[in-house]
């Protein structure tokens, strides 16, 4: 049975919809009449170059079809409406917003992101509810002190407009959690900041900020600060006060030392690449016992302290393109470490091989430099040591008693000698090194070494598959197999369930490895520079232990939100994909930050 009732012959009982449809053709009215059910309007996305009146009066008018000769039902009641608590008018061609926007007192969500906005009404201070305001992405040029009247809002989005202040009002948001100012033109921040104790999240990258204020250690419940692409040369002793902070990015600025934290007791996480940095004392390590990751990539450093063992905790350090030539042994003794960052240093007295193991196995390297140190009993001479160059002669029969290492790398040949294998009689190998030949195929006799190999290099051949006798090796947790021709994986390479690392880089695979989802021991995958085109995030979730991947310069076109789920990640390379999104600027953000992103992308 139909809801209209029979008006007037002749008369139209649509016509009241025609109006207002007719006025304007961008909002439709079943969505506005929906708006006044849900007290939810999206408005984005639909090629507005100003907002129409009856959006601002949606609250206050009488709905047009309530003038019709109509019979309405339960659902329909314009009179029982909701007030509008959501508006997002986001990418629109907006280049002024009326003032009637005060017309809406309960709003307590407006997103009015990328768009042409450069001003806010005045009247915005009026919307008393509102918790979040999102302005990022628009042309804005100032603030007006109005939005100091919003006392309710926990989440302030500017960045992306052109200020070159911020009003000092801004310090009388007290409920304010985040705060987002990056790519603006800042050069000062107001000393009222000291006022946002409630504070959690303050994105200042991209500006030109040249100092802090020393007030800023008024924030007691910040624990992000973001500074990254700033002018700063040094950071005011006062920041120590922030003893909630646990994440610091100060990369690219003009830092030439460390700052030092005695305070900040629970910072995870320090960036600090690219400045001037020349020197890493230990006053700088010693109140830095919470680290997780360390980043000090292109910077001056010339040398670690020994005192970095008191970074126990950590588990990524970063000392990419510096002027290091040496390490202490001590380091060795970051049990937690699982990412160790050298490349682009002058590192001498360490065979560039032992660095590309990876950085377990560069560990104990680095252990075992401190026991042949402290192990006098041994009395071993110079040139029998763990730094001792490769033997001239074909079988090195210390490795292979001492260190327990069977080593036939670099030296450019098709197939290992008989003679090698034949060497290690009852020895208990456990480390296999064949890098840097000609090898076209894995050598069939490694499967003697089933029982007790756990380090296999074959990086740098020529292979194309891998033999089933490889994956034999029941005790493998480490295997490198970058620099050859690989495009697939075995599946009965999954048999192998107790491997950790593998290395990947440099081959051919045009798909992630399928085996690799159901290897549930894995820690870290490095798959870069190959011609991978997607990963399943779902599957790369069951693999809990994961917490390094690796899919630099590969051909990953679209990165799927749910990777955001891997929360168990500490290091995530995406860098070098034709992607579109994650931006640049969010990947130099870090691993978290990604991931982050990633879950905020996620549809609900």
């Amino acid at each position: 049975m139909s809801r209209f009732k029979t008006g007037q012959k002749g008369s139209d009982p649509r016509a009241g919809f025609r109006s207002e449809k007719a006025e304007d053709p961008a909002v439709p009215l079943g969505l506005l009449r929906a708006a006044r059910k849900s007290g939810q309007l999206n408005l984005s996305a639909r090629g507005l170059t100003e907002v129409p009146k009856n959006v601002w009066r949606i609250n206050l008018d009488t709905p047009e079809e309530s003038h019709q000769n109509l019979s309405f039902g339960a659902a329909d009641r314009w009179w029982e409406q909701t007030d509008l608590t959501k508006l997002i008018l986001a990418s629109n061609k907006l280049q002024c917003l009326s003032e009637d926007i005060s017309l809406l007192p309960a709003l307590s969500v407006l997103d009015v992101h990328d768009n042409q906005l450069s001003s806010l009404p005045a009247t915005i201070g009026e919307l008393e509810n509102l918790q979040r305001l999102n302005v990022s992405h628009n042309k804005l040029k100032e603030i007006p002190q109005e939005i100091g009247k919003l006392k309710h809002l926990k989440y302030l989005l500017l960045q992306h407009n052109v200020l070159d202040q911020i009003p000092e009002c801004i310090g009388q948001l007290w409920n304010l959690e985040e705060l987002d100012l990056s790519n603006n033109s800042l050069t000062t921040i107001p000393n009222d900041f000291s006022c946002l104790t409630a504070l959690v999240r303050l994105n200042l990258s991209n500006n030109k900020l040249k100092t802090l204020p020393a007030e800023i250690s008024g924030m007691r419940s910040l624990k992000q600060l973001d500074c990254t692409s700033n002018l700063l040369e040094n950071i005011p002793l006062e920041l120590t006060g922030m003893t909630s902070l646990e994440q610091l990015y100060l990369r690219k600025n003009k830092l030439h030392r460390l700052p030092e934290l005695p305070s900040c007791k629970l910072l995870k996480e320090l960036h600090v690449g690219n400045n001037q940095i020349e020197m890493l004392g230990s006053e700088h390590l010693k109140h830095l016992t919470s680290l997780v990751v360390l980043e000090l990539r292109d910077n001056k450093l010339k040398s670690l302290p020994e005192e970095v063992t008191l970074l126990q905790g950590l588990e990524r350090l970063d000392l990419t393109n510096n002027d290091i030539s040496s390490l202490p042994s001590s380091l060795g003794k970051l049990s937690n470490l699982k990412c160790l960052a050298l490349d682009g240093n002058p590192l001498r007295g360490i065979r560039r091989d032992i660095i590309n193991r990876g950085t377990q196995e560069f560990l104990t390297y680095l252990r075992s430099r401190i026991q042949v140190a402290e192990d006098t009993a041994d009395n071993l001479e110079p040139s029998t040591t763990a730094m001792t160059l490769p033997s001239e002669s074909r079988v090195n029969m210390h490795n292979i008693m001492t260190l327990k290492a069977l080593a036939y790398s670099e030296k450019q040949a098709i197939s290992i000698p008989d003679e090698i294998f034949n060497a290690v009689g009852n020895s208990p190998i456990t480390a296999a090194n064949f890098s840097k030949n000609q090898l076209i195929e894995v050598p069939k006799r490694i499967v003697e070494l089933k029982d007790t190999v756990s380090d296999v290099n074959l990086g740098f051949n020529k292979l194309t598959s891998i033999s089933l006798e490889l994956c034999m090796l029941q005790k493998l947790t480490y295997l490198d197999l970058r620099n050859n021709f690989l495009m697939v994986l075995p599946d009965e390479l999954e048999a192998v369930i107790g491997l950790q690392t593998i290395i990947l880089s440099f081959n051919r695979f045009k798909v992630f490895p399928a085996v690799l989802y159901r290897m549930s021991n894995l820690e870290t995958i490095l798959l870069g520079n190959n011609q991978i085109g997607s990963v399943d995030p779902l599957q790369l979730k069951m693999l809990s232990k994961l917490t390094t991947l690796d899919l630099q310069n590969n051909d990953i076109l679209q990165v799927p939100p749910e990777l955001g789920n891997c929360e168990n990640l500490r290091m995530l390379q995406l860098e070098g994909n034709p992607f579109r999104n994650p931006r640049a600027a969010i990947l130099a953000k870090g691993t978290s930050a990604v991931l982050e992103y990633l879950r905020s992308r996620i549809p609900t």
